[in-house]
C-alpha cells in the first residue's frame, strides 16, 4: 500500500467535512438572523409599533427594526444563500 494513496484520502475527507460545515452555516445564517429579529420583537415588543400604533404615520409603522431583521434574514436566506451553496455544490 502506499502512502501517498492514504494521505490523499484522507486530506479530501477533511475537505468534504469543512466543505459540508460551510454548506451547514451558510443555510443557517438567514433563517438564524430571523429568528434574531423575531427574538428581539418578542424581548422588546415596544420597538413594533404596530401593535399600538397611536398617531403614527405610515413610515413609522413600516420601518421597524426588528420587521427588517427578519426580512433581512428572509431576503438572505432567499436570494443569497441558495445561490451561494448551489455554487459550492458545483465545486
Amino acid at each position: 500500500m502506499s502512502t501517498h494513496t492514504a494521505t490523499q484520502t484522507a486530506a479530501s475527507q477533511t475537505h468534504a467535512e469543512r466543505a459540508a460545515w460551510r454548506l451547514r452555516i451558510l443555510a443557517s445564517l438567514g433563517p438564524l438572523a430571523a429568528l434574531g429579529g423575531v427574538v428581539w420583537a418578542i424581548v422588546q415588543p415596544y420597538r413594533v409599533t404596530l401593535l399600538h400604533p397611536h398617531d403614527q404615520g405610515f413610515w413609522w409603522l413600516f420601518v421597524e427594526p426588528p420587521l427588517l431583521v427578519v426580512l433581512a434574514g428572509a431576503l438572505f436566506h432567499v436570494l443569497v444563500a441558495r445561490v451561494l451553496i448551489e455554487d459550492l455544490l458545483e465545486e
